[in-house]
């Protein structure tokens, strides 16, 4: 039997209404404009968009169609690819809202956010997603770098009213915190980063973690490497069925999103394998 062709995801167009720097590393960006009709999310909370960046001195075809790009182009010339996950998405206003990381040169969206103005165009398919706090939970574990910490806030306020909840949030330092709102009853801490490796404060805090009693439904997102330890954590130490637990590594560290994206089903292999043996 053929292979069915993968879903194509829908090509918006947004337009840059207004930019603000939340933290000294962090910014958001909200999109508006006539190319985001169409536009639908709502139902996760991790809902996640590509966004596509033209490489400097390639022509498009117009109207833009990334089908044809992929048919006509070598693949060097392609639009670049960056995932974010959608922070909010207002229907109404049809405004969509994306918060940047950004370190000052470094990597490609982040210095588009730094530089963006309003009337800038941004090209992206979407949504996808997987998501949402389960209502039956007897609690949520909500884990992650800053990377993650979009589809947290998004989490939070989508939790049940009283619904307990731990999270954990590593930054770089002190003064990158957000103002996290939730009908729930979450204890949130916030972790600082310094000069340890990504992630090593999340595992250290869920390790230690006195679980509540009930179901637990986890979140645990963000750099590759602690990801994977947290995966095993929470399998094989602490039994956690894969149906009350959403995780995937966001990024690795030394590879860029291209580099990454092409390893991604490979080293999940490989993460599932050994999980499997450690089960037994």
């Amino acid at each position: 039997m053929a292979k069915e062709p993968a879903p194509k995801r829908p090509l918006h167009t947004g337009t840059v209404l207004r930019t603000e720097r939340l933290t000294p590393h962090l910014i958001r960006v909200v999109l508006g404009g006539d190319g985001l009709a169409g536009f639908a999310a709502g139902e996760f909370t991790d809902h996640y968009v590509k966004l596509l960046f033209p490489r400097p001195g390639v022509g498009y075809p117009e109207p833009f169609d990334m089908e044809r790009i992929r048919a006509e182009l070598p693949r060097e010339q392609w639009p670049a690819t960056r995932t974010y996950t959608v922070r909010a998405w207002d229907p109404e206003a049809v405004e969509l809202t994306i918060d940047f990381v950004h370190h000052g040169d470094e990597g490609l969206a982040g210095p588009w956010a730094a530089a963006a103005r309003p009337g800038d165009p941004l090209r992206f398919q979407g949504p996808g997603g997987a998501y949402a706090p389960r209502r039956d939970a007897g609690w949520h574990l909500l884990v992650g770098d800053e990377s993650a910490l979009p589809a947290i806030g998004a989490s939070l306020e989508r939790l049940p009213e009283g619904a307990p909840a731990r999270v954990f949030v590593e930054v770089g330092e002190r003064g990158e915190e957000l103002e996290l709102s939730t009908p729930g009853k979450a204890e949130i801490v916030w972790l600082y980063r310094g000069g340890a490796p990504v992630g090593d404060a999340l595992v250290r805090a869920v390790e230690e973690l006195e679980f509540p009693d009930g179901d637990v439904h986890a979140f645990v997102h963000g750099e590759a490497g602690f990801v994977k330890r947290l995966r095993r954590h929470l399998r094989v130490e602490r039994g956690l069925p894969m149906d009350r637990l959403s995780i995937s590594g966001y990024w690795r560290r030394g590879r860029d999103e291209d580099g990454w994206q092409s390893s991604k089903r490979e080293w999940n292999q490989r993460v599932e394998e050994e999980e499997a043996r450690a089960l037994g």
